[in-house]
Protein backbone atom coordinates (compact mmCIF):
# COMPACT_ATOMS: atom_id res chain seq x y z
CA UNK A 1 0.00 0.00 0.00
CA UNK A 2 1.53 3.01 -0.89
CA UNK A 3 1.87 6.00 2.03
CA UNK A 4 -0.44 8.46 -0.09
CA UNK A 5 -3.68 5.41 0.24
CA UNK A 6 -2.28 4.88 3.75
CA UNK A 7 -2.66 8.69 5.32
CA UNK A 8 -5.89 9.46 3.26
CA UNK A 9 -8.94 7.26 4.30
CA UNK A 10 -12.38 9.37 3.32
CA UNK A 11 -15.93 7.93 4.55
CA UNK A 12 -15.15 4.75 7.15
CA UNK A 13 -12.75 4.34 10.05
CA UNK A 14 -9.36 2.96 9.11
CA UNK A 15 -8.85 -0.91 9.29
CA UNK A 16 -6.33 -0.74 12.20
CA UNK A 17 -4.08 -3.37 14.02
CA UNK A 18 -3.39 -0.71 16.69
CA UNK A 19 -6.93 -0.28 17.16
CA UNK A 20 -7.51 -3.73 17.56
CA UNK A 21 -4.84 -4.23 20.17
CA UNK A 22 -6.32 -1.28 22.22
CA UNK A 23 -9.45 -3.08 22.17
CA UNK A 24 -7.79 -6.00 23.84
CA UNK A 25 -4.96 -4.37 25.80
CA UNK A 26 -5.46 -0.39 25.66
CA UNK A 27 -7.45 0.53 29.20
CA UNK A 28 -5.43 1.84 32.31
CA UNK A 29 -5.89 -0.99 34.63
CA UNK A 30 -5.46 -3.68 31.92
CA UNK A 31 -1.95 -2.14 31.39
CA UNK A 32 -1.31 -2.40 34.92
CA UNK A 33 -2.88 -5.40 35.49
CA UNK A 34 -0.19 -6.93 32.46
CA UNK A 35 2.50 -4.81 34.26
CA UNK A 36 2.27 -6.53 37.41
CA UNK A 37 2.11 -10.02 35.98
CA UNK A 38 5.21 -9.33 34.54
CA UNK A 39 6.73 -8.09 37.55
CA UNK A 40 5.56 -12.02 38.90
CA UNK A 41 2.76 -10.44 40.69
CA UNK A 42 0.04 -13.39 40.37
CA UNK A 43 -2.50 -13.00 43.09
CA UNK A 44 -5.83 -10.78 43.13
CA UNK A 45 -5.25 -9.22 46.18
CA UNK A 46 -1.38 -7.96 45.04
CA UNK A 47 -2.36 -6.86 42.19
CA UNK A 48 -5.38 -4.86 43.35
CA UNK A 49 -2.91 -3.03 45.95
CA UNK A 50 -0.07 -2.44 43.89
CA UNK A 51 -2.69 -1.33 40.48
CA UNK A 52 -4.84 0.90 43.02
CA UNK A 53 -7.70 -0.42 41.06
CA UNK A 54 -11.17 -0.73 42.58
CA UNK A 55 -12.12 -4.23 43.13
CA UNK A 56 -15.20 -4.63 40.68
CA UNK A 57 -12.89 -3.12 37.64
CA UNK A 58 -9.89 -5.46 38.53
CA UNK A 59 -12.36 -8.49 38.10
CA UNK A 60 -13.73 -7.06 35.16
CA UNK A 61 -10.60 -6.35 33.84
CA UNK A 62 -8.81 -9.76 34.69
CA UNK A 63 -11.94 -11.46 32.55
CA UNK A 64 -11.50 -9.33 29.85
CA UNK A 65 -8.13 -10.16 29.41
CA UNK A 66 -8.71 -13.97 30.54
CA UNK A 67 -11.28 -14.01 28.10
CA UNK A 68 -8.83 -12.80 24.92
CA UNK A 69 -6.71 -15.12 26.10
CA UNK A 70 -3.80 -12.59 27.06
CA UNK A 71 -3.85 -13.91 30.33
CA UNK A 72 -5.12 -17.21 32.64
CA UNK A 73 -6.20 -18.18 35.66
CA UNK A 74 -4.82 -21.04 37.46
CA UNK A 75 -5.63 -22.53 41.12
CA UNK A 76 -3.61 -22.41 43.76
CA UNK A 77 -5.68 -23.24 46.58
CA UNK A 78 -8.97 -25.25 46.92
CA UNK A 79 -9.83 -24.42 50.62
CA UNK A 80 -10.99 -22.18 50.01
CA UNK A 81 -10.65 -21.51 46.54
CA UNK A 82 -7.91 -19.28 45.05
CA UNK A 83 -6.80 -18.66 41.65
CA UNK A 84 -3.53 -17.04 40.41
CA UNK A 85 -3.62 -14.89 37.44
CA UNK A 86 -0.54 -15.46 34.86
CA UNK A 87 0.44 -14.15 31.36
CA UNK A 88 0.02 -16.97 28.25
CA UNK A 89 2.56 -16.69 25.40
CA UNK A 90 0.34 -14.24 23.75
CA UNK A 91 -0.05 -11.89 27.11
CA UNK A 92 4.25 -12.51 27.16
CA UNK A 93 4.39 -11.03 23.83
CA UNK A 94 3.27 -7.73 25.25
CA UNK A 95 6.32 -7.65 27.72
CA UNK A 96 8.53 -5.57 25.06
CA UNK A 97 5.52 -2.99 24.53
CA UNK A 98 5.14 -2.68 28.17
CA UNK A 99 8.96 -2.20 28.76
CA UNK A 100 9.20 0.63 25.66
CA UNK A 101 6.43 2.24 27.11
CA UNK A 102 7.40 2.30 30.26
CA UNK A 103 11.51 3.89 28.70
CA UNK A 104 8.67 6.53 27.02
CA UNK A 105 7.24 7.24 30.44
CA UNK A 106 11.02 7.79 32.07
CA UNK A 107 12.27 9.57 29.28
CA UNK A 108 9.32 12.23 28.61
CA UNK A 109 6.85 11.88 31.46
CA UNK A 110 8.09 10.60 34.77
CA UNK A 111 11.62 10.99 36.54
CA UNK A 112 13.62 8.62 36.27
CA UNK A 113 13.90 6.08 39.47
CA UNK A 114 17.42 5.04 39.79
CA UNK A 115 16.85 0.91 39.95
CA UNK A 116 12.93 0.22 38.48
CA UNK A 117 11.42 -3.20 38.64
CA UNK A 118 12.28 -5.32 35.73
CA UNK A 119 9.85 -7.21 33.97
CA UNK A 120 9.95 -11.17 33.21
CA UNK A 121 10.37 -12.50 30.05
Amino acid sequence: MSQKSESTNLGSPRVCSIADALDVVGERWSLLVLRELGFGVHRFKDIQINTGAPRETLALRLRKLEDASVIERRPYSERPPRDEYHLTPMGRDLLPVLRALREWGERHVTPTHDHPPTLEG
